[in-house]
């Protein structure tokens, strides 16, 4: 069985380093960096490395959210909105995958 914490993402939770670790492990979690790192065989402290670039990336994004500052939110879609091929992209609900489809 599962116990899960419940974490909100609201003006009084701002425990950043949970939420932007968990968010981390649901975008890699199953997904094919596990297949990317047999492949190419990359070691331990790489992914490391990886998983806490993204979680800083997370983090900042959350403290724009938490500031409610959509300017600078904004910034980055422009800054960052540039073509490479990514355009059947489904958002994904539950989060989670289904194992039996590969």
């Amino acid at each position: 069985m599962k116990i899960w914490t419940k974490i909100h993402i609201t003006d009084k939770n701002k425990d950043i380093d949970k939420i932007s670790n968990s968010l981390t492990n649901y975008l890699y979690s199953y997904g094919p960096i596990l297949d990317i790192e047999r492949k190419y065989k990359i070691n331990k402290k790489d992914i490391l490395e990886l998983n806490k670039y993204t979680a800083n990336r997370i983090a900042g994004l959350l403290m724009l959210y938490l500031a409610k500052d959509t300017k600078r939110v904004n910034d980055i879609v422009n800054k960052y909105n540039f073509d490479n091929n990514l355009n059947d992209i489904l958002p994904e609900i539950e989060g989670y995958i289904n194992k039996e489809s590969k």
